[in-house]
C-alpha cells in the first residue's frame, strides 16, 4: 500500500495506566486522532485500538496495542502484516526515561535502549529498521529504580509541559508524513521550549 502509513503509540491499556508517563506513546496517538477527527475502534483480531484517517492524499492508521507494553509487538506485527504497510512507512512512538522531560527525538532505526515495548516490536518485526519517536519522561534523581516513576502520573508542572510536548510531537509526526524523516528530525528533535505555534513561527 504505497500511500498507507502506520503510526503506533505504545502504552498499557486500562484506567490504572491512563495518562501515566509510560503511556506517552498513547498520548501522542490520541492527540493525532483528535487533530484528524479520527474515531477509535477496538479490533480484537489485532489486540489493538485503531483509528483511520486521510490526510493530504495519504492514509494513516493510528494504533494503540492493548496487549500491555511487553507484548506490543504482537499487535504491531499483526496490523503490519494484514495491511501490508511498508516498513519505511511505520512510526512507533514511545516514552523514554533516558531523555529529560520536554525533549523528543525521532530516529529512522536503532536499538531498543532497554525499552520492553520496543524490544517486543523488534522481535515481531524481525528488524530494528523502523522509525521511532522517543518522548522524554526523565528519571527521578538519585534512584536507579524507575518502575514507580514511569508508571506514575505527571505532576501538574509536568502535565503543562507535556501538553506542549504532545503538540510538538504531533507536528513532528505530521512533518514526517508530509516531508520525510530527515526534515522531521532536523526541525523538531531536541528540547520543546514553547508552544507548537511558537515553534512553527521560528
Amino acid at each position: 500500500m504505497e500511500n498507507l502509513y502506520l503510526i503506533v503509540g505504545l502504552g498499557n491499556p486500562g484506567a490504572d495506566y491512563a495518562k501515566t508517563r509510560h503511556n506517552a506513546g498513547f498520548l501522542v496517538a490520541e492527540q493525532l486522532a483528535s487533530r484528524w477527527r479520527a474515531t477509535w475502534s477496538h479490533e480484537r483480531k489485532f489486540g489493538a485500538r485503531l483509528a483511520r484517517a486521510e490526510r493530504g492524499g495519504l492514509r494513516a492508521i493510528l494504533c494503540e496495542p492493548q496487549t500491555y507494553m511487553n507484548a506490543s509487538g504482537e499487535a504491531v506485527g499483526g496490523v503490519l502484516a494484514f495491511y501490508r504497510v511498508p516498513l519505511p512507512q511505520v512510526m512507533v512512538v514511545v516514552d523514554d526515561a533516558d531523555l529529560p522531560m520536554g525533549q523528543i527525538r525521532m530516529r529512522p532505526g536503532g536499538s531498543s535502549g532497554g525499552h520492553h515495548g520496543l524490544e517486543s516490536v523488534e522481535q515481531h518485526l524481525g528488524t530494528r529498521e523502523y522509525a521511532r519517536l522517543r518522548v522524554g519522561i526523565g528519571r527521578q534523581d538519585g534512584t536507579r529504580e524507575i518502575t514507580g516513576h514511569v508508571l506514575g502520573r505527571f505532576s501538574s508542572t509536568e502535565a503543562a509541559l507535556m501538553d506542549k510536548v504532545l503538540d510538538v510531537a504531533s507536528d513532528q509526526v505530521e512533518t514526517w508524513l508530509d516531508a520525510g524523516i530527515q526534515k522531521a528530525m532536523n526541525q523538531f528533535n531536541g528540547v520543546v521550549d514553547g508552544s507548537a505555534n511558537e515553534r512553527k513561527e521560528q
